[in-house]
């Protein structure tokens, strides 16, 4: 297979020599030029791979949309000797065909698809409600082929294919095009362009509510973030229905009409990112839907086609990236294990979750040019927020280590008495050795004695029920000594220190025998009691 580098180059050159010279220079057209632009939009981290869908003509093919698990193309192959031609499109004028979809995605041959649908005029894109019970569809009329009009029609009950009720919809306006009409996943909005006033340039992207009798709201422009002086159409969305795709010939553009994507948020669309040259050519690039999450269909008039446009089937390779790093004590650098690292969406919805491990290590993968909002949840630390962007556009993995503040201990009085309360103090199995992470509330005690330098404790050691009662007894004694030690190492006098060990005594789960590794856990602990 040619590598995609080669491919590009392959297609630049054909556009070079098909356009000849007076088109060269009238477009200020160069292969530097092209080149140059599609190499510094570069990838933009999609991998796609386009094969032709194999039921391409000499004429030109749109993909549509699905019916009934069979895929809507649009095309303007002559339909017997008589067929009339559109003088705009020096074509056919346009009908609709179903094809079957085989599980290895092999197209059958087309068939028309609505002998209601189909008439003597022009038929365009459509796109159905969730339950394929309504359509939208496009249609132009011989003496104004370049001026869609949009209508509605319902599938009758226990019919087979029968559309009924066709309206021509209220939106559409004389001497206005209305076109490439997407039903968003939920069926609550209808996205069309049009070239109705209040566009910015010649088409624009809109929007309309869809209501509950299938009629729609006032269109609305999709702003300036997505629209151009220049032409947008086809859009369509991703199955979740959180990305926008469209063809432009604005924004950063290889040339011609380039597929864009858009994520979609709350209030606003974000700024779209050209798909990239593994899609993208000089020509025509438009009409993108999704099959699958990686899987879909896109049609462009790009050289060594069969006709003017041809329906290609896409695959997007996932751009492996992912973000890592370890969570750290602020002050210490000491890790941090069993922290829960939380990766939300840029509207703090949560994606993903994890727990640090010993190493207090976190791994994500994330999708390049997306916003993320990372927080974090410990015991004994502030929580933690902070934002990331993943702004390269290739296989990477990113690095970003969280420094948490620890939260001060508190004072609180329990079972009569008070307590310096913080986050417990762990010890390694069966010995009495301080783990590395338990230095971190024992240093907040420290500070807390340093800041009340009258105050007494008593720190008192609990196990759990597992093995034997004497046994149990003289580690809680060890474990209690051992933090008593470490505070003094750290400048706290002897005599402002107590300790004593209570085995398995005071259980605060009395699980007996039927304990779970949580009733365990709780049960281990060390207190801190103040004794003045």
């Amino acid at each position: 297979m040619k590598s995609t580098l080669t491919i590009f180059i392959f297609l630049i050159t054909n556009t070079i020599f098909s356009q000849g010279p007076s088109n060269f220079a009238a477009n200020n057209f160069s292969y530097e030029n092209i080149l140059s632009t599609a190499k510094a939009i570069g990838t933009n981290g999609f991998n796609f791979e386009l094969l032709d869908a194999g039921v391409n003509t000499a004429y030109s093919e749109f993909g549509s949309n699905f019916f009934r698990n069979k895929l809507i193309m649009i095309s303007s192959k002559k339909l017997g000797a008589f067929a009339k031609i559109d003088p705009n499109t020096r074509e056919a004028f346009k009908d609709l065909f179903c094809l079957d979809i085989a599980p290895d995605g092999q197209l059958s041959l087309p068939l028309l698809f609505s002998r209601i649908l189909n008439t003597t005029d022009s038929e365009d894109l459509l796109s159905f409600s969730p339950d394929q019970n309504t359509v939208y569809f496009t249609r132009s009329h011989h003496k104004s082929s370049l001026e869609f009009k949009l209508y509605k029609a319902v599938l009758e009950s226990d019919s087979h294919g029968n559309w009924v009720s066709q309206e021509l919809l209220d939106i559409n306006k004389t001497g206005v095009s209305i076109e490439t009409p997407w039903v968003s996943p939920d069926g609550k909005k209808l996205y069309f362009s049009s070239n109705m006033p209040g566009s910015l340039g010649g088409f624009d992207l809109f929007v309309s509510d869809i209501n509950t009798d299938g009629s729609l709201s006032t269109p609305e422009n999709l702003g300036a973030t997505i629209n151009t002086t220049l032409d947008e159409k086809y859009p369509s969305l991703s199955k979740d229905g959180k990305y926008l795709y469209f063809s432009s010939q604005g924004h950063e553009n290889i040339g011609g009409f380039d597929l864009f994507k858009s994520r979609i948020l709350s209030s606003k669309y974000k700024e779209p990112i050209n798909l990239g040259n593994t899609i993208n050519t000089s020509y025509d690039e438009v009409a993108y839907f999704l099959a699958t999450r990686k899987d879909g269909y896109i049609s462009s008039n790009r050289p060594n086609g069969k006709g003017g446009f041809d329906i290609y089937t896409v695959t997007t390779e996932d751009v492996v990236q992912s973000l890592k790093g370890k969570i750290l004590d602020l002050e210490t650098q000491i890790k941090i294990p069993n922290a829960i690292v939380i990766l939300k969406d840029e509207e703090g919805i949560e994606i993903a979750r994890t727990t640090t491990q010993s190493d207090a290590s976190y791994k994500f993968d994330v999708t390049p040019y997306e916003s993320y909002r990372i927080s974090t949840l410990k015991d004994g630390f502030e929580n933690h927020d902070f934002e990331f962007i993943a702004d390269r556009n290739y296989s990477s993995a990113y690095t970003k280590n969280i420094e948490l503040l620890t939260s001060a201990p508190v004072i609180t009085k329990v079972d009569e008495e008070l307590r310096l309360v913080v986050e417990n103090i762990y010890f390694e199995s069966a010995k009495y050795s301080v783990k590395e992470e338990s230095q971190i509330p024992l240093n907040k005690i420290v500070h807390f004695l340093k800041e009340h330098p009258d105050m007494r404790l008593a720190i008192n050691a609990h196990t759990d029920n597992v093995g034997a009662a004497a046994y149990n007894l003289n580690l809680s004694e060890n474990r209690a000594a051992s933090a008593v030690r470490y505070l003094i190492s750290k400048g706290i006098s002897k005599d402002r220190l107590e300790s004593k060990g209570f085995g398995e005594s005071k259980p605060l789960v009395d699980c007996k025998d039927a304990c779970t590794n949580e009733d365990l856990q709780t049960n281990r602990r060390v207190e801190f009691v103040v004794l003045n």
